[in-house]
């Protein structure tokens, strides 16, 4: 009577990634593509019943053709039932993703969740109870239906459902499409399989987001992640298992330089320094730091720039502070070191308009001086 799934969401194939521009984003938009692979392969592998897709495999309804297909390939791995559910980023509208991967000819394994009616199958062990989407936000609950749904006796019911659970979701969370915390438990489920939230979690008994399974932001959420889920009757608990599928690790770091020194930045780096070509990183400095300091940091963060898959630097917090051994090096006399004088001045006067140009050109004065030129 048992039944074993894998429950996903969230993929968001064709995701632009704008703010990672080059080989580096088009390397992102692939890898959730190839990360699909994974999951088909490990479904395949753990011999689950069917892959529950809850909501927005695709980032929008207007993804090109030839990556539908290629999506579709990536599922070939597994030869087991596929159910997709619309979300709100794809949509079951009258031309959609949906229309146009029918147009295209579906293999048999694949069912397309557009309907509010129960998916059947796996010889009367199962029944998923689908709550699709038909337009981004649905001021109705779609899962709603799911309490006076007729399925077999001693079936295991699970529902199939993408929005935002009410009363539960951290305050960050968007609430949109809003389903009731205690559906499972008026609908009878043994499992209801969510997608919206990209992080795994048990947001209320019996009810779970997957989270997108290719981490795609800066955000501590536990993502990366696929759960198989054993359901042993109808009213057995649910045994949850997080399987890690995810290739690129995101970080979002901070250094605070106190010393003068950019010491606290590399340290931070190096942390992570471990299959470095697979981590998109974030970081925010600030403090001040001295001027031959300042050229050090700009030489090591190019280096790390290559090593890592990207990295993203925020250093508006950060200021130079001139040493005297700055500035000595710069000019020992004559009409550079007056200049020099004039904006190490200017830039040490917070009140002054021209703080910040001041300190921008004692910077470039500097690399300059550094580079020879």
């Amino acid at each position: 009577m048992a039944f074993r799934f894998l429950h996903t969401a969230d993929w968001q194939i064709g995701k632009p990634f704008g703010n990672v521009p080059g080989d580096a984003g088009a390397e992102l938009r692939a890898q959730r593509i190839a990360t699909i692979g994974t999951i088909a392969r490990l479904a395949a592998t753990r011999g689950v019943d069917a892959v529950l897709v809850a909501g927005d495999a695709f980032d929008s309804n207007e993804v090109q053709d030839r990556t539908i297909l290629r999506t579709l390939d990536a599922l070939k791995p597994f030869s087991g039932r596929w159910i997709f559910l619309p979300g709100n980023h794809d949509a079951a509208l009258a031309h959609s993703v949906w229309s146009r991967m029918r147009q295209m000819g579906l293999e048999a394994n694949i069912t397309i969740a557009d309907k509010p009616v129960p998916i059947e199958g796996w010889d009367g062990r199962a029944v998923v109870l689908p709550g699709p989407l038909s337009r981004r936000r649905e001021s109705l609950d779609q899962t709603e239906w799911f309490d006076a749904a007729a399925t077999p006796e001693g079936a295991i019911r699970v529902g199939l459902a993408h929005g935002s659970v009410a009363n539960r979701l951290p305050g960050v969370a968007e609430a949109s499409n809003e389903i009731p915390e205690t559906r499972a438990q008026t609908a009878g489920l043994a499992y209801l399989a969510l997608g919206d939230w990209h992080g795994s979690l048990k947001i209320a008994p019996k009810t779970w987001y997957s989270g997108t399974p290719e981490t795609d932001r800066h955000r501590a959420n536990s993502s990366g992640l696929v759960h198989i889920v054993d359901l042993d009757g109808p009213d057995a608990p649910e045994r949850v298992e997080t399987v890690p599928v995810g290739h690129y690790q995101w970080h979002q770091l901070e250094a605070q330089l106190l010393d003068g020194t950019c010491q606290a930045a590399l340290e931070a780096l190096s942390s992570i320094e471990s299959e470095a070509a697979r981590r998109v990183v974030s970081l925010t400095l600030r403090g001040g730091v001295s001027l031959a300091e300042r050229y050090r940091l700009g030489t090591e963060l190019s280096s790390w720039q290559h090593r890592f898959h990207h990295l993203d630097i925020d250093d508006a917090g950060l200021f130079e502070e001139p040493t005297e051994d700055d500035l000595d090096a710069l000019d020992s006399s004559g009409f550079v070191r007056l200049a020099v004088d004039r904006l190490k001045a200017q830039a040490g006067n917070p009140s002054n308009p021209a703080a910040a140009s001041a300190r921008v050109a004692l910077r470039m004065m500097y690399v300059d001086h550094m580079s020879g030129t």
